[in-house]
């Protein structure tokens, strides 16, 4: 359990989420510049979205569907043209890495992987060497295409094992047992050895610190060189906030979920893992390049039902970065796709304001925090230690031991980073006060 601090328990775990205005502001010229920089527009990850599941879990309000019909075949035709399309839109020069999400993207057919790929070749660079990750439900449906997947293209499996308890797994509506995930582990490994991700969820019903410890204790002894660890979070409209709500299902307290995840912490860190940003974990430098590039405040283009992007197109003649959201509906998604060659439904140009906030918050969920000169490429006119330094507020935290502000640059330090959405609303108000 987490003690001596001055900011509340509440506070320990990391809730922090920011929406952004669909407001388009008019842009200055410095946001122009910033935002178009070549080392910024030059490059972006690609992220791919399979909207399908075979069944809705639980806990989850992602924008997955259960399909009624297969329609793999016009999914794969149009995920291929909305690439294309957004590609030369962006006039990107490489593609630094490929994550295929969901959705159950494990679902998909392995033609539909080396499709996608297939037509960023076409379109751009893309290194042999290039991380190419497919999010993998762990059923025994998913282990056998494991090689098929891997053949197409895939060099890094991400595993959603969420838990090795039975128990666990039937509460959660997983469709796969634990007995399942270790031999999905397995596979993967050997097909991609140092570069199997494994996804677990902590603070589940009637989690205890000693059953969390039991689990990772057993965890340890079969995962790869990565871990991502994400607590479970009530989401209204999902089955699991109904039980919670009427009183079937009970949370731990949040004392126990704080323990649970420091426990996590140091026993990974002990086991020679680095904790590299706030819910990951790797060793042996197997850190996630794909998820890397978006808290570094890098482009990345979003393909499929509802996928998120951020970058310059070019191609339209805009100079500033926009956020854009692709429609949500696989259907309806499918005709815009037929229609126009992609399915964006939201355009957001974004402000100075919106790329600093971004640039903050995603930099700052990293054990390496912000640096001057990274920091420098989006804000020239105004450091870190201009923005930051000044402030009472800020010299709490650096006197309190959860920041850090030096020659390196701003980052939180390891008792910090546990506190970080406590810490983000500090630094978010004094960088507006400082910009506005």
């Amino acid at each position: 359990m987490i003690r001596n601090t001055s900011i509340p328990l509440r506070c320990v775990l990391f809730r922090f989420f920011r929406s952004f205005s669909c407001e388009v502001r008019t842009e200055s010229d410095h946001v122009r510049e910033c935002a178009s920089k070549p080392e910024l527009t030059r490059e972006a990850s690609l992220y791919v979205h399979w909207p399908y599941c075979l069944r809705r879990c639980s806990y989850c309000n992602f924008n997955k569907y259960i399909p009624r019909e297969n329609k793999d075949s016009i999914m794969t035709e149009c995920l291929q043209r909305e690439t294309e399309t957004l590609l030369q839109l962006s006039q990107v020069s490489c593609i630094t890495s490929v994550f295929f999400g969901g959705g159950s993207p494990s679902l998909a057919d392995p033609s539909t992987i080396a499709a996608v790929l297939e037509t960023v070749s076409k379109q751009t660079s893309l290194s042999d060497q290039a991380e190419v990750t497919l999010e993998v439900n762990p059923t025994p449906a998913g282990r056998m295409k494991l090689e098929g997947f891997h053949l197409a293209g895939v060099n890094r499996f991400s595993i959603g094992v969420q838990s090795l308890q039975d128990e666990d797994l039937r509460n959660l509506g997983r469709d796969h047992n634990s007995q399942e995930a270790l031999q999905t582990i397995e596979e993967a490994r050997r097909l991609c050895p140092g570069r199997v991700s494994v996804d677990v969820m902590f603070g589940l019903p009637k989690q205890t610190a000693e059953s969390w410890e039991n689990q990772l204790s057993k965890l340890l002894t079969v995962c790869d060189d990565h871990v991502s660890l994400y607590q479970l979070t009530l989401e209204r409209g999902t089955q699991l906030f109904k039980q919670v709500q009427s009183g079937k299902v009970s949370m731990p307290a949040e004392e126990v979920t704080a323990e649970i995840y420091q426990h996590a912490r140091e026993t990974l860190r002990q086991h020679g893992f680095v904790q590299y940003e706030v819910s990951n974990f790797a060793r042996n430098n197997s850190e996630s390049d794909h998820n890397l590039s978006y808290w570094r405040g890098k482009q990345y283009i979003g393909v499929g039902p509802g996928a998120h992007g951020r970058f310059v197109p070019l191609g339209e003649g805009v100079v500033a970065r926009e956020a854009r959201t692709q429609t949500l509906e696989p259907d309806a998604w499918i005709r815009e796709v037929q229609q126009m060659g992609h399915g964006t439904r939201r355009r957001i140009l974004m402000s100075r304001l919106d790329l600093l906030e971004e640039v903050l918050v995603m930099g700052m969920r990293m054990a390496e925090g912000i640096s001057h000169k990274h920091w420098d490429v989006f804000c020239p006119q105004l450091g870190l230690r201009e923005v930051f330094s000044e402030s009472i507020r800020v010299q709490e935290l650096l006197q309190g031991g959860q920041l850090i502000l030096d020659d390196r640059g701003l980052r939180c330090t390891w008792n910090g980073l546990a506190l970080l959405d406590c810490i983000l609303p500090t630094l978010l108000a004094e960088l507006q006060e400082q910009t506005l």
